[in-house]
Parts: C-alpha cells; sequence; structure tokens
C-alpha cells in the first residue's frame, strides 16, 4: 500500500475515532469527581497535610492517592468558572479529550504494533465502546493512557533497544504514582509475560537432563583414567559422552525447527528482556518520587486486606451472564484459538491469562483486560487475515479511501455516534435524581454545619461535601477503614475506626440502626426515599422530617438524650 493511501486512511480512522469517543464520553458526573474538586482546593490552599478535612469525623488520617490528578481537576474547574463556560463544563470538556486522546493512541500503537491499520481501526471502536462504561472524570482514564503508553515503550523497546523508550519506561511509574497509585503495582504486572516468556525459553533450551549426563560420564572417564581402569571401561565412557552429545545436538536441532514452525504456541527468546528486567527494577524504587511516603507500596496490600473490596460495586468479582459484552469477547477469543490454527506468542497467552484471571477477581480489571488483550485479538485477526487473504485488508483500505465510500464510513460512524450520544443529549450534568442538590440547599440555609452529625449514604456523600457538608461517609471508602486509620495490631489486624463496615451494616439493616445512631450521636438524617432504612425512619415517632422531595428526605433526631443535651 502506498504512503499517500495510508495517510488518507488514517485521516479517516482518526476523525472516525474522535466523533465515536465524543459520543461515548458521559455528561453526568460521576460522584468521585466531586470530592476531587474539593481535595484539589484544599491542596492548594493547605499542601498535603495527610489528614481528612471532609468528614466530621475527628482526627481521620487520608492518603491522598491521586493528589496530582486532584489539583488538575480543580485547576481545569477553577479555568472553567473564570472564562465563563462553568467549572463542571469544563471538567466535561476535559473528560471529552482524555477520551478522544485514549482512542487515537489506542489506533495508534495498534498500528505501530499489529501493522494492519483497518484491523486497527475496527478493533480500536470496539475497545471503546466495551470502555463506555468506565469512561469518567477519574484518575482511571488518566492512567489508561499511561499503561497503553507502557505496551508500546515495552515492545518498541525489545524491537529497536532505544533508550528513550528505557526512559519512557521509568517515567511512566512516577506519573502513576503521583496520579493514581491505587494501580501503581498494576504497572509492573504488564512486565511479568515479557519476563515469564524470556525466563521459559531459556528454561527450556538448558537441556539440563543430557547436560548433567554428560558432565558425569566427562567425570567418570577421568576419574577412570586416573585409576589406571581398563581401556573397554574408558572407552564406554566417552563413548557415552559422544553418544549424549550427539543426542543433545539433535534436540537442539529439533528445538529450533519446533520454534520456526510452532505449532500453536510461539516462543521467543530476547536478550533485550533481561534489560527490561533491569528497568523494572528501577521502577520499583519510583513509588517513593512522591510527597506521600511509602504510601505506594501499602496502599493496594493494605485495600486487600479490608472489605471494601467485597462491598463495592466495581470491585466485585466479574459475572459473566451479567455482562454480555465481555461474554462475546471471551467467546472470540476462544474461537480463534480453538477453531483456528492461528498462533500466539507465550507472552501474549500469559498477557490473556492473567488478566482473564483479574477480570473475574475483579470487574474493575475488565477495563484493563479490554484495553491490553485488545492489542493481542488484532494480531491474532491480522494473522488470521495474513494466512488466508493478505491482500485483502489492503484492497478494503484503498477502497474504502475513495470518495464516495469514505463519505458513507463517515456517515455510518457519525449515525452510530449519534444513536450513542441521544441519551445524553439532554442529560443534566449533576444528576438531582442522584445527588441531593435542593436537599443540601435546605442542609446549608437552615442547619448549622459546625454542631450537626449528618448520617448520610456512601453514593452522594461526595456531592455533599462539595458542597461545604461535613459527611459521615463518601466514596473515598478506603478513609473510612481501619486498615487507613488505625494501627497493626499484634495479631496482625489492624485496629481503628471502621466506620465503612457500620454503614455497611446500618444501610443493610444488619444491624439495629438506633444502637448505631446513638454510638455515632447522629442529629440529622438525609437519606433516599427508596432506601431500606427509610421505611423504619418514616415511622418512627423520633426522627421529625424536616424536608423532602421527589428523592431524598432530611430527618431530625429527636431522642430525650439529644434534647436533653441541646437544652
Amino acid at each position: 500500500m502506498d504512503k499517500k493511501t495510508k495517510m488518507k486512511f488514517n485521516v479517516f480512522a482518526v476523525f472516525a475515532i474522535i466523533i465515536f469517543c465524543f459520543a461515548i464520553t458521559p455528561k453526568t458526573l460521576q460522584n468521585d469527581t466531586y470530592y476531587t474538586i474539593k481535595i484539589g482546593e484544599h491542596i492548594m490552599q493547605n499542601g498535603i497535610d495527610m489528614k481528612d478535612p471532609f468528614s466530621w469525623h475527628e482526627n481521620l488520617p487520608y492518603t491522598y492517592p491521586h493528589w496530582a490528578y486532584d489539583v488538575a481537576i480543580y485547576q481545569i474547574f477553577n479555568l472553567g468558572e473564570s472564562i465563563g463556560i462553568g467549572g463542571f463544563e469544563a471538567i466535561y470538556l476535559s473528560t471529552v479529550i482524555l477520551t478522544m486522546i485514549l482512542g487515537v493512541l489506542l489506533y495508534y500503537v495498534a498500528v505501530k504494533l499489529c501493522k494492519n491499520n483497518l484491523v486497527a481501526f475496527f478493533v480500536t471502536l470496539g475497545v471503546m465502546y466495551l470502555l463506555k462504561a468506565f469512561v469518567a472524570a477519574r484518575a482511571q482514564l488518566v492512567t489508561y493512557i499511561i499503561f497503553v503508553l507502557e505496551i508500546l515503550f515495552i515492545e518498541q523497546f525489545l524491537a529497536t533497544k532505544k533508550k528513550r523508550y528505557a526512559l519512557g519506561l521509568i517515567i511512566l511509574p512516577i506519573i502513576i504514582a503521583n496520579v493514581h497509585l491505587a494501580v501503581w503495582p498494576f504497572y509492573f504486572v504488564l512486565f511479568m509475560p515479557y519476563i515469564a516468556e524470556y525466563l521459559l525459553a531459556i528454561v527450556t533450551q538448558l537441556d539440563w537432563h543430557y547436560k548433567i549426563a554428560i558432565a558425569w560420564n566427562k567425570h567418570r572417564a577421568k576419574k577412570l583414567s586416573m585409576k589406571k581402569a581398563s581401556k573397554e571401561k574408558i572407552e564406554a565412557a566417552t563413548n557415552c559422552v559422544n553418544e549424549l552429545q550427539s543426542k543433545l545436538e539433535q534436540s537442539v536441532m529439533k528445538r529450533e525447527a519446533r520454534r520456526e514452525k510452532p505449532y500453536r504456541l510461539i516462543l521467543k527468546k530476547q536478550d533485550s528482556v533481561k534489560w527490561l528486567i533491569v528497568i523494572m527494577i528501577i521502577c520499583a524504587f519510583t513509588g517513593l518520587l512522591t510527597p506521600l511516603g511509602d504510601t505506594p507500596y501499602t496502599y493496594l496490600v493494605k485495600t486487600m486486606q479490608g472489605n471494601t473490596m467485597d462491598n463495592i460495586n466495581e470491585h466485585l468479582p466479574l459475572t459473566l451472564i451479567n455482562n454480555k459484552n465481555i461474554l462475546t469477547v471471551f467467546a472470540l477469543f476462544l474461537a480463534i484459538l480453538i477453531l483456528t490454527d492461528t498462533k500466539i506468542t507465550v507472552r501474549d497467552f500469559f498477557m490473556l491469562a492473567g488478566l482473564t484471571l483479574l477480570c473475574f477477581m475483579s470487574r474493575r480489571q475488565v477495563s484493563m483486560f479490554v484495553i491490553i488483550c485488545g492489542f493481542i485479538f488484532q494480531k491474532l485477526v491480522n494473522r488470521l487475515i495474513d494466512k488466508y487473504d493478505k491482500e485483502g485488508t489492503e484492497k478494503v483500505i484503498t477502497t474504502m479511501t475513495k470518495f464516495l465510500p469514505k463519505v458513507l464510513g463517515i456517515l455510518i460512524v457519525v449515525l452510530v455516534s449519534a444513536y450513542l450520544y441521544k441519551d445524553k443529549v439532554n442529560a443534566a450534568i449533576v444528576n438531582k435524581s442522584s445527588y441531593p442538590v435542593e436537599a443540601s440547599e435546605y442542609i446549608i440555609e437552615n442547619l448549622d454545619l459546625d454542631k450537626i452529625k449528618l448520617y448520610n449514604e456512601y453514593n452522594y456523600g461526595s456531592y455533599l461535601l462539595y458542597r461545604g457538608i461535613p459527611v459521615f461517609i463518601d466514596s473515598r471508602a478506603d478513609l473510612y477503614a481501619p486498615e487507613f486509620n488505625g494501627k497493626k495490631g499484634e495479631d496482625g489486624k489492624y485496629k481503628g475506626r471502621d466506620i465503612f463496615t457500620d454503614y455497611i451494616n446500618i444501610s443493610n439493616l444488619n444491624v439495629y440502626y438506633e444502637t448505631k445512631f446513638e454510638e455515632y450521636g447522629f442529629t440529622h438524617i438525609i437519606i433516599r426515599k427508596g432506601a431500606k432504612l427509610n421505611m423504619f425512619l418514616s415511622r418512627n415517632e423520633k426522627y421529625k422530617e424536616l424536608y423532602s422531595d421527589k428523592n431524598f428526605v432530611i430527618y431530625e433526631r429527636t431522642t430525650e438524650k439529644i434534647v436533653e443535651e441541646n437544652s
């Protein structure tokens, strides 16, 4: 294919990907965005003090796990306010831009790695479609871009050994450690398949049983010679050595023949991987290049020791029956690998298997599976095409760069994008059915924020926090777990305030709510009308309804104890 045709197709592909990315970017902000703005503001005004300034609990330590992203979002919010487009609108615009960058980068890296523009284009659209549930104004969107760059730098470094890729691999984890340190350990996971393949190649080349037998018989022949044994015994030992060496040479030749024409698994031994190991070791120290101390090394471990991952939706195990899209993706992989003779490299097999396992452990990892395994899927499809119709994709690309097919292609992408975007046209930046907008106004105007102890639910705590209302809990789950606010005891368990578990038990009615309400000293409650707990509060005479709207209700808790203390 000539360069001009390829350039025309690339322009079409990038334009189509940008339109598609705009269509899938949600307009309504997600709950984490609200606390991100306030934390960024707090850092700009007070620095990183490692303390929580937003809940009414006293002396809760906070790790600021994505402080750099928080500051950036706050600055974007401020810029939007200052130029008159609105802070939330500016954040939405920044999310659109980051999504477009991710989409175009996925296409660029796919073309670099797979050398097939047509396959790269369609798979990139598929990947972005599968990612639409994960696109939000959160730090994870930046780390998706970084992980795509990591794969590019690793592959290019192994192929070219150029130092700029090695330098890039060292810079990227520094960014992650400051932008989203919760996923910092995952940076090293992506090195593992390359290293595992290299070690496997070394082990299979050892032919240790032949080499041990050769060494033993050489030693035996030498020993017999020193003892002046019979000529026949010495010759027998020598002949045994020669025979074993001949078998070793035949084994090497057979192995090389298998590698040239593998059955299914392609095993590569690239000596540059040993430098990749050195780079990874250097990267292990980049977690210290943050103002957060050793938090990048301890954050994920503490999170996994607690129970927050058992109760937050995105951390729960993947259920395929409830995720038809991912089920389809798994089926496509299996169809190619089982029903065709398409070959896969050992590194890609390890990557695919490892990320599949992580998917089933936590549905949050589906995003990383889709992004990274998207490149693997393209390689498999490309090998399939090369075997059966190598010229086919070039013909299609040439046809698509002509005027009418190009216009038709753009029209199809626009129509599909419009279909995906139609529900977002009238969507509000702040969803009033999910977040207590009017209820927050009531609290600010009618209650003394310095004296109340408000009970609120997890999913909208961040919005209350954004409005300056001290909260009982919000979506910074780690803040409310003993692994982060307590200390490790002699039994290896953390002793601290388990506010998160108390909230789960209260909201699920696993405990008598009045007991916990008394323990925390709640004075007011804001709750969704459809919550299970609200059925009891609405019938309890101790709870005076102060405010009610379509979605939320606010109660004042008027127990005798509180009345006596206030009088």
